[in-house]
């Protein structure tokens, strides 16, 4: 099995030897390097070609908003899993909104940080379904009305089948769920989040779960009872 190469990013010296001693215990996680601030990510995922960056989001000069944005508009960018200590704050927010998978609290245990990279390394995103909506809620600000004018003129492009899968990724599911609610294969579910993340051009399964909300499609949902 090849190893999940991992490059560390944050300023603190000591968050950052402790997430070097309890990630690279592991078999299966390389980590390939260290940085202690955003300015240096480019330069370092270049050198190092890592699958996943665990990316903090203060940091004194190039913040881990500026560095994630700044990779994810890079072809074959690596997957960012962004640390916080904050369940729902809106640079967490915003780092979602330009390409994170996901993130993780720096009070998570050391088993969660460790599967989070896992699944993040596998295509998967790190939410889980009460987190999302926790995200979701706090989204909800003075733009709101003009933000989901935008997202349903992007929802318009999706077919029906595309928009139900839409959905169920924003409702935090996994493939295998969504695949036994809408009945259809997990291949198959697979094919339609591709579709879907083409169509809209984004990034990764975080993203469409955020248009989705602000489309206003997880409301609509709900009072249809699911």
């Amino acid at each position: 099995m090849t190893a999940i190469r991992l490059l560390l990013v944050d300023d603190d010296p000591l968050v950052r030897a402790g997430l070097s001693f309890m990630m690279g215990g592991a078999d299966d996680i390389e980590i390939v390097g260290e940085a202690a601030d955003g300015g240096e990510v480019e330069e370092l995922v270049d050198r190092t070609r890592p699958d996943v960056v665990l990316m903090d989001i203060r940091m004194p000069t190039v913040d881990g908003l500026t560095a994630t944005e700044r990779l994810r508009a890079r072809q074959d960018a690596p997957q960012v899993v962004v640390l916080t200590t904050f369940h729902a704050d809106e640079q967490v927010l915003r780092a979602l909104r330009v390409g994170a998978a996901g993130f993780v609290l720096k009070d998570t245990p050391p088993t969660e940080i460790l599967a989070a990279v896992r699944r993040v390394a596998a295509g998967d995103p790190v939410l889980s379904p009460t987190v999302t909506r926790q995200l979701m809620r706090h989204a909800v600000g003075t733009a709101a009305d003009t933000r989901r004018a935008r997202a349903r003129a992007r929802m318009a492009v999706l077919n029906d089948r595309e928009r139900e899968v839409a959905v169920a990724v924003g409702r935090g599911l996994a493939n295998a769920e969504i695949a036994t609610g809408l009945y259809m294969s997990v291949a198959t579910v697979k094919t339609h989040v591709s579709r879907v993340l083409a169509k809209l051009d984004l990034n990764n399964r975080v993203q469409i779960a955020l248009l989705a909300y602000d489309a206003g499609l997880l409301e609509e949902e709900e009072h249809e009872g699911h």
